[in-house]
């Protein structure tokens, strides 16, 4: 194999110290050309230094110290003011002979800085999220402990149902991140029963019209007959739920729900569910990003880990999820779910 198809730097010194290998991907991490490292002593073809300004090949001293020692693990050194991830092999003659190869792998701190930086968002938003719902609940059950025989019954069961609500959006969140880690690490579960995705439509409609939303702002259409479909009912439910609040927040105008067969010749039987709004829609240079952590469409509110979370639950399922533009002009969410099968035959 030729070492400048690998995608990590390849450093290679021969017994005497001297580079003998400097591939394309080192010279891109370091920037150093390889015609200023082939062949120079690998101390200054590659001056190396730790986080506190030491000289890290004398420090390590691969050609000397014990002899049992077999390299070095990864961690991050300083590179004329860059940051690079290195780590290191030793080749020996014999299990405790001389070091005849010195083999080092380079990489770029862009990903890891990327996920770390991801990681720090994830933190600031969820504490972010966190402040205000748990100053309303330590607020008003405060007042409450302190002032309970000054309120009247309505004055109570108001900031009751108020606590009520935050507590219900502290659980909320922390489902969501929870979703998250079971995503990240594709141990999402997925309980498959048989599920009718007419009543589940039907279902979370009545819920957006129970918390509020006027009825005739939905439009229902059913093509059917619809295949059996075995998914699970809850994260069904979940991907249901987020699209539909989703289109009434950011959107305007009547919001259709259309459930169908797939229609797909190409694709696996299975049933499609198209959400459409009839609100400014998203621009073609975010589309993107909908389903990435922390997109949001406007600055109404959330976390901007929902779409995330449902491109995660359809995935899982074996399906797939699009984004585009209604006939309308809004935004328009399509997704499909494979019949599968049930849970006890999988």
């Amino acid at each position: 194999m030729d070492p400048d198809d690998l995608p990590d730097g390849l450093v290679v010194a021969d017994e005497t110290g001297r580079v003998i290998c400097f591939n394309a991907a080192a010279a891109r991490i370091t920037g150093i050309a390889p015609e200023d490292a082939l062949g120079h002593p690998l101390e200054h073809a590659l001056p190396l230094q730790d986080i506190e300004g030491r000289r890290w090949w004398r420090l390590t001293d691969p050609y000397g110290g014990p002899a049992i020692r077999r390299g070095q693990p990864e961690r991050n050194l300083l590179l004329g003011g860059r940051e690079v991830l290195v780590s290191a092999r030793y080749v020996r003659s014999g299990p405790t002979g001389p070091v005849q190869r010195l083999v080092i792998a380079l990489r770029g701190t862009e990903a890891r800085r990327r996920t770390e930086l991801s990681h720090a968002e994830l933190i600031a938003t969820v504490a972010h999220e966190l402040r205000s719902p748990l100053t309303s609940v330590k607020g008003f059950t405060a007042t409450l402990l302190q002032k309970w025989e000054r309120f009247t019954d309505d004055q109570k069961r108001l900031m009751l149902e108020t606590v009520d609500a935050d507590a219900n959006r502290v659980t909320r969140l922390i489902a969501e991140l929870l979703d998250i880690s079971r995503i990240d690490s594709g141990r999402l579960e997925v309980r498959r029963q048989r599920v009718d995705m007419s009543a589940a439509v039907r279902r979370n409609v009545q819920a957006q019209t129970t918390a509020g939303q006027r009825p005739d702002r939905f439009l229902i259409r059913m093509l059917e007959p619809l295949p059996d479909l075995w998914a699970d009912p809850d994260k069904v439910d979940q991907v249901l739920g987020n699209l539909l609040e989703n289109a009434v927040r950011h959107g305007e105008g009547t919001v259709t729900i259309e459930v169908g067969p797939v229609s797909d010749a190409t694709s696996t039987e299975g049933t499609s569910v198209t959400v459409s709004d009839e609100g400014p829609g998203i621009p073609e240079e975010s589309m993107s990003r909908v389903f990435t952590r922390f997109w949001r469409g406007s600055k109404r509110g959330g976390t901007g880990l929902g779409l995330y979370i449902v491109k995660g639950i359809v995935e899982a399922h074996g399906g797939t999820i699009t984004v585009g533009r209604a006939p309308a002009g809004g935004a328009q969410f399509r997704f499909s779910l494979p019949v599968a099968a049930p849970a006890f035959l999988a």
